[in-house]
């Protein structure tokens, strides 16, 4: 049985609608404001919402935000006494399936329900065949609407179907790989391989093994043949993360590759031909390790065809509020709980917070509020788990 929740100050509007949808079969619970919606929300799920936009405590196009978070599929009628042109406007706007004034004609309350319940039912249907369709492809979002992130995408969607090599810079913790996967994604090289490798976290003595692989018996523990990042991203993309920390020695060696695209594994003289577009990121000045001999000039001018430099989230505040949503929806979903509301207050707090670690340190951050929090996150949580003490 389908359920219903009415949302109306006046006990009549509700006794009324509940009359109506109770003899159509409907499970019909109410709720007297925008607060006590919302509560029920974060309880239990619904197939339709029928709000009043004037209502006390919480009026109906705040509580409409809020369900837009809490659950996005859930149709919501709108109704009002002092139904406007805007008035409607503005609630189809926010997210309402339909605007109806009042008193509402039963009638038509009844069609839009329905209509509601199977534009509903359309939109779930849709997501599990794309999500059968997709089967095991994870699919790159960049979260974001401001200024910095919007210059990105315009430059990406001009850079990712070429063949030209991209150096993405920036701070750690910023989505550099993030960067690199959605240029693969966006590729002509899209059905091949996307191979990462982290040059920070390999041993120096080890690097060029790694990359190129090598041949049985050519050092201590070589006990087979083993194929290298660069044969292995054959037909595909390489993601080369942390350059800068690279060894010369092994920078020579990638050079070579880039210039010939041809590699050769250590222990043999056997020359393979490779085809790699490669991407590189690094949070290191690469002009100012040349300059300190830390870094070959000729293998960044290779690298750096096209260079990306990833904001800092300090440098893209206006993007935090989609970045929580995003975090919340994820979070909340890989531990089965249901999402939890941000104040306004706590989101403009977390906006004025200054984020050394960037986006990876949000999204520490929105976990352990979740954790910690009541369903509602404010500004005095944010103040005690978050700011320094």
């Amino acid at each position: 049985m389908a359920k219903i929740l009415i949302v109306d100050d006046e006990m009549p509007i509700r006794r009324i609608l509940r009359e109506i949808l109770e003899f159509e079969q409907y499970d019909v619970e109410e709720a007297s404001d925008g607060l006590e919606c919302v509560a029920k929300v974060q309880r239990e799920k619904y197939d339709v919402v029928i709000m009043d936009i004037k209502m006390p405590k919480m009026d109906g196009i705040e509580a409409l935000e809020r369900l837009q978070i809490l659950s996005p599929e859930t149709p919501v009628i709108m109704v009002s006494g002092h139904g406007t042109i805007d008035t409607a406007v503005e609630a189809v706007k926010k997210g309402a399936f339909d605007f109806i004034s009042k008193p509402p004609d039963l009638n038509r309350m009844l069609i839009t329900v329905r209509n509601a319940m199977e534009k509903a039912e359309l939109v779930t249907t849709t997501r599990v065949l794309q999500k059968q369709v997709k089967s095991g492809s994870k699919g790159v979002t960049m979260i974001g609407e401001s200024a910095p992130i919007a210059e990105i995408k315009r430059l990406l969607e001009k850079v990712a179907p070429t063949e030209s090599r991209v150096l993405i810079t920036g701070q750690n913790g910023t989505g550099k790989e993030l960067v690199a996967r959605w240029i693969h994604e966006k590729s002509n090289r899209a059905n091949g391989p996307m191979v990462e490798v982290n040059c920070a976290a390999i041993p120096a003595e080890l690097i060029e093994s790694e990359l190129f692989g090598h041949k049985k018996g050519s050092f201590t523990g070589a006990i087979a043949d083993r194929p290298g990042k660069f044969e292995q991203a054959d037909g595909g993309t390489l993601f080369m993360d942390e350059i800068g920390d690279m060894s010369l020695d092994a920078q020579a060696k990638v050079l070579r590759a880039l210039q010939e695209s041809k590699i050769t594994r250590v222990g043999d003289n056997k020359e393979i031909k490779v085809d790699v577009r490669v991407l590189a990121a690094t949070n290191k000045d690469l002009r100012a390790e040349i300059a300190e001999g830390r870094f070959r000039e000729d293998l960044y001018h290779r690298l750096a065809v096209i260079v990306v430099q990833v904001p800092s989230l300090n440098e893209r505040r206006d993007d935090i509020p989609l970045l929580i949503e995003h975090f919340n929806r994820r979070i909340s979903d890989d531990y089965g709980h249901p999402l939890k509301v941000f104040s306004p207050d706590a989101i403009r707090a977390l906006q004025e917070y200054n984020w050394t670690g960037n986006i990876r340190e949000l999204a520490n951050v929105v976990e352990r509020l979740l954790i910690l929090c009541d369903q509602t996150v404010r500004e005095e949580d944010v103040r005690q788990y978050v700011f320094p003490k």
